[in-house]
């Protein structure tokens, strides 16, 4: 598989996208409304405790209070007292193995009560606590947060407030996984832990070293901001999101990076040749003059393409991906393909496809929580048992967890996957101002029944002869097309005189009355 990361860069953002054998499968954005927050270390301050949803609210300094859940708490905020008081020890445990996500420590959760967590026993209101941040506001929803706290580095994930060593899954020489521990172990002061990332594997003591070292000076600063500010505090940035790709992505499996900026350029290429040397070949400047979204796989038509509700699959029909709030839905359709005369033949062939189509929209769009796929119908045991082991093949490829459910008596699939960042639906587009993002707005002849119920509940009230409606411009025409309008009809039919006026900020079934004493002066103001 051919994979490949671009990045297109202008004076107000940058795009990364990462390709596999010309598709494209994920996709980063950085600019001034959008600046990546997963990963920034915060002195907060706990503002409510509630036992009740096992969960914490920690002021931040955002409008919106981050939220902590008792499963993301091992250290206790009495742990660290250190830095801010009181002395305490760490206990030593040694962590065997750990996976990565996102390039931040990934630690097996249990779903602790806050009786049985001595960690979430201490939370209490007002008390400083250290969190990171670990998934970007989705919604309504403010900032998720975790208290397991680390510094991702090229080869290691620096972890305070243990003596845990980790190991990626991903490294499977036993040799080259007891070498790499040595290391570490060696090297690593009191009261610190780590985990040994996947890129590690048959790199060089010194460059081990080199980038621990540059974790225990980060963290050293980190305390001492600590020890000399108040909460709400920010304690470390990470990385911007250019940088954090290129820190988690490149690996031996990419096959090159293409940069049309020379500053971006510089940057890489200054990395790289610290941390990875012997990689530097992969890396081109590009140059042409024709944009490198369009000249490399036309990615700037993918992008496109990720925003549709119906994506076509080239020959095995297509799918249609609706999101609601609670979960994402997927619908699988063959359109007029049937290769084969065989239905079982057929449904299994275009769900194989779709399964793959599906496993790429979700990686691209970044879609999280829970996702339903209505397959089309299988009838045979093997082929449902088929299609769910495809499914699972395609999802292994994404690096945020998933778990797949076999299919359904009804033929559904459930999957659930991690949520880090926002969907990228939500990031290149707004909600729609007409329909504020139901997708349908009320017909016309509804929309003239509301005025009318609305004018004989005016009537009914004895009020003044004189009023004023404003409308959206599109409307205005509707309502006074006509030899007799529609707005000359209900003058006369409830005895009034309106005069209209358009606002081009309405939605389509937005409207307002204003009462007038008389044809000039506005006193009163009514809604719909």
């Amino acid at each position: 598989m051919k994979k490949e990361i671009i990045i297109n860069s202008t004076s107000s953002e940058t795009r990364i996208a990462i390709t596999e054998d010309g598709k494209l499968v994920e996709l980063f954005f950085e600019s001034p409304d959008l600046k990546r927050n997963v990963g920034d270390l915060y002195l907060g301050r706990i503002a409510r405790v509630l036992p009740g949803i096992r969960a914490a609210f920690i002021n931040l300094g955002f409008p919106q209070d981050a939220f902590l859940h008792f499963s993301d708490i091992e250290t206790s905020p009495d742990d660290y007292k250190s830095l801010i008081g009181d002395d305490d020890d760490v206990d030593d445990i040694e962590d065997e193995e750990s996976d990565e996500e996102n390039g931040t420590k990934l630690v097996q959760r249990t779903n602790q009560f806050k009786d049985k967590n001595p960690a979430a026993s201490s939370l209490e209101k007002g008390k400083d606590i250290i969190v990171q941040i670990s998934k970007e506001p989705v919604g309504n929803k403010g900032v998720r947060v975790t208290a397991k706290v680390s510094l991702p580095g090229r080869y290691l994930v620096l972890i305070p407030f243990t003596n845990k060593i980790g190991i990626s899954r991903k490294i499977y020489n036993y040799r080259e996984k007891r070498r790499l521990r040595t290391i570490v172990r060696k090297h690593l002061p009191g009261g610190h832990g780590a985990i040994i990332r996947t890129v590690a594997a048959g790199q060089d003591e010194n460059l081990i070293l080199d980038d621990l070292n540059k974790l225990i000076a980060t963290w050293n600063d980190i305390e001492n901001k600590i020890k000399n500010t108040k909460p709400p505090v920010l304690l470390y940035k990470d990385v911007s999101t250019t940088n954090s790709v290129i820190r988690d992505l490149f690996r031996d499996d990419i096959n090159r990076i293409i940069v049309d900026s020379k500053k971006i350029y510089k940057e890489i290429k200054n990395y790289i040749d610290d941390t990875s040397p012997e990689s530097s070949d992969k890396l081109e400047l590009y140059e042409g003059s024709v944009p490198i979204f369009d000249a490399y796989n036309n990615i700037d038509k993918q992008i496109e393409e990720s925003l549709d509700k119906k994506i076509m699959i080239r020959n095995y029909g297509y799918i249609v991906i609706e999101t609601t709030e609670a979960m994402t839905v997927v619908d699988v359709n063959s359109g007029k393909y049937a290769k084969s005369k065989d239905q079982e033949a057929n449904s299994l062939r275009i769900n194989i496809e779709a399964a793959k189509e599906i496993a790429r929209q979700a990686r691209l769009r970044d879609i999280g929580g829970i996702i339903v796929i209505d397959f089309i119908d299988l009838y045979e045991e093997p082929n449902k048992r088929k299609l769910h082991e495809e499914i699972k093949k395609e999802f292994r490829k994404d690096r945020a967890k998933a778990t797949i459910l076999p299919m359904s008596e009804f033929g559904l699939v459930q999957v659930t996957r991690q949520r880090i960042r926002q969907n990228i639906v939500h990031r290149l587009s707004a909600q729609c101002p007409m329909c504020s993002g139901s997708g349908r707005v009320q017909t016309r002849m509804t929309y003239l029944t509301d005025i009318e119920r609305w004018l004989q509940r005016y009537k009914g009230a004895d009020n003044s002869l004189f009023l004023r409606l404003r409308v959206n411009p599109l409307i205005k025409d509707y309502l006074t097309s006509g030899f007799i309008n529609k707005i000359l009809k209900m003058c006369i039919k409830y005895r009034v005189i309106i005069k209209l006026e358009t606002d081009k900020e309405f939605a389509l079934d937005e409207y307002r009355f204003y009462q007038l004493k008389s044809k000039i002066d506005i006193t009163d103001e009514y809604g719909s």
